[in-house]
């Protein structure tokens, strides 16, 4: 089986400069479909952005979420890091490619690897899980190929356009990494 070389891509802490572009992605029901994201829309203002945003960069909220950037230097994204348990060693992902004309072409996996990377040296976890959407297919096959394996249904687990919908939580461990 031929291996696809995966674009370069490079998280770094998140800055006051992303919030217009986080703002105008979430204004993009594309793009937060899959998102745990308030009903209201749009789902957050400018200066919510901000505030958020604030909150992960001087870590008050409790979330190690970085911005994807590409080996051009453009952001696309975010990746997360959540419900960190220090003393159990696990934490939860999320992942959000904002810019669709970087979608299925390899950049969130890219983002994926190097959060792995962080996850398992700099905070030293031994796994780290996701909760996916069911009908979500194309994340939860970039998932298993990042060598994240399924645990289990958590079902009608997430409030959705009117009617609950089940998630798979999937996980993997610091020795399953490439």
């Amino acid at each position: 089986m031929k291996t696809k070389t995966l674009p370069f891509v490079t998280i770094r802490e998140l800055s006051l400069l992303d919030v217009e572009d986080r703002y105008q992605w979430c204004l993009d029901r594309d793009v937060t479909k899959h998102l745990n994201m308030p009903a209201k829309y749009p789902p957050f203002t400018r200066e919510e952005t901000m505030n958020w945003i604030q909150m992960c960069i001087t870590r008050k909220n409790g979330y190690e979420q970085r911005a994807i950037v590409t080996g051009e230097g453009q952001h696309i994204g975010w990746v997360d890091l959540k419900n960190i348990d220090q003393l159990n060693g696990h934490a939860e992902l999320g992942i959000a490619i904002g810019d669709k004309r970087y979608w299925g072409k390899g950049y969130g996996m890219s983002a994926l690897k190097a959060m792995l990377h962080l996850g398992f040296t700099e905070l030293s976890l031994n796994k780290i899980w996701l909760r996916v959407e069911v009908d979500n297919g194309r994340a939860i096959k970039s998932y298993k190929q990042c060598g994240f394996v399924e645990e289990g249904i958590l079902r009608e687990d997430r409030y959705r356009e009117g009617k609950y919908v089940d998630r798979v939580r999937m996980s993997i461990l610091r020795r399953e990494v490439n």
